[in-house]
């Protein structure tokens, strides 16, 4: 039972910390992360790496480990993200060979019963000891839904469903006791769930941008994830602020991701850059772009743009060049609201390694961390 006493020390989870700019690691658990590209790299999509790049980012003080949630590839030459760890016990695993590091499991909510996610979750906080988050999905990619057996729902209404799935989560992480359910979705009985978790819940996430995905983080979610394809379209990521702050009474906060290129010249940033494109799985690429203009409104805007942005990073802005072009890059992302940015490389090692020695004391420099 969690006594006034145990919940007047429950852990504060590391993405809720008071760094101007939070930094997270992200999509090392699939293969080939985010990039959809046969550019030369030492990346393995293998339990030793991948536990080497996350122990890496939790010695760096980084805040959040964020999995891709994949079931199956996109085809092309490389089946990209074709082979992948599932996420639940990814972040175990990870939460007992971290010290510091916020773990994440990446949900899509059609595919795990409530009940089963609650347990799980709750355990993993406690083997995190309160360093626990939920990457809340509704799922966007047809042919992964229909290998569960179903038809994916229309668009709002798997906000819906994952709205209800939520409630019941949260129900037995907060409930005492058994309790009923009778939804559009769920019909169930005698639900319970101990033990609670040891935050007073874990953190949230989620990265819808349509108008039913923003009423959804808004509503419920601690942290929105935009995908910034372009600087100048922060401000309308914004959005989800006000809604939550006048419609929900609550607030939230908006991070990014971007693939970062950082080298100790522009010129050879660019060429890293160029590399990836050239060696561009243009295939798979195609087959992505294709499900998300049918499935998802998050990436409606920018279907008919190049698929360089794709191939270079799930469709989000890339940062290069020298270290302190991607400390002036994160600081103009910093200065137009963004709370935090989770980053992906092309060959994760080296630059992680790079990241701490050339960029993290500039961004100390700048008060973006400290």
């Amino acid at each position: 039972m969690n006594t006034p006493q145990a919940q007047a020390t429950r852990p504060v989870h590391p993405l809720l910390n008071d760094q101007k700019l939070k930094l997270g690691v992200f999509g090392m658990n699939c293969s080939n992360g985010l990039l959809i590209s046969e550019a030369q790299t030492t990346f393995e999509m293998t339990w030793q790496q991948a536990l080497q790049i996350v122990t890496k980012a939790d010695q760096m003080g980084f805040e959040i480990a964020l999995p891709l949630g994949r079931w199956r590839g996109f085809g092309g030459k490389t089946n990209f993200n074709g082979t992948s760890f599932e996420t639940y016990t990814f972040a175990a695993a990870l939460a007992a060979a971290t010290k510091n590091i916020g773990v994440f499991a990446t949900s899509h909510v059609s595919t795990v019963h409530p009940v089963v996610a609650a347990k799980q979750a709750a355990t993993i906080d406690h083997v995190s000891d309160g360093r626990f988050g939920i990457n809340l999905v509704m799922g966007w990619f047809r042919p992964e839904m229909e290998m569960f057996g179903g038809s994916m729902r229309e668009h709002d209404m798997r906000y819906a469903y994952g709205d209800e799935w939520l409630d019941i989560v949260q129900r037995i992480w907060s409930t005492e006791g058994a309790f009923n359910y009778d939804g559009q979705f769920f019909q169930l009985k005698g639900v319970q769930g101990d033990p609670k978790p040891l935050q007073e819940r874990p953190v949230l996430i989620n990265a819808g941008t349509s108008g039913a995905g923003m009423d959804f983080a808004a509503k419920n979610v601690d942290f929105s994830f935009a995908s910034v394809d372009k600087v100048e379209n922060i401000k309308k990521f914004m959005a989800v602020k006000d809604i939550a702050a006048t419609k929900y009474q609550r607030r939230i906060g908006v991070c990014a991701s971007a693939l970062v290129i950082a080298r100790d010249s522009e010129d050879e940033a660019c060429a890293v850059y160029q590399s990836i494109l050239e060696h561009g799985d243009w295939e798979a690429a195609k087959n992505m772009m294709a499900v998300l203009g049918i499935e998802s409104q998050s990436f409606n805007e920018r279907l008919a743009k190049s698929q360089e942005k794709f191939v270079a990073g799930y469709g989000t802005n890339a940062l290069v060049g020298t270290p302190g072009q991607i400390v002036e890059q994160l600081q103009v992302y910093s200065n137009e609201g963004l709370e935090g940015v989770v980053l992906y490389f092309l060959d994760y090692v080296k630059e992680l390694d790079y990241f701490d020695r050339k960029v993290m004391p500039l961004l100390r420099e700048a008060g973006l961390r400290h």
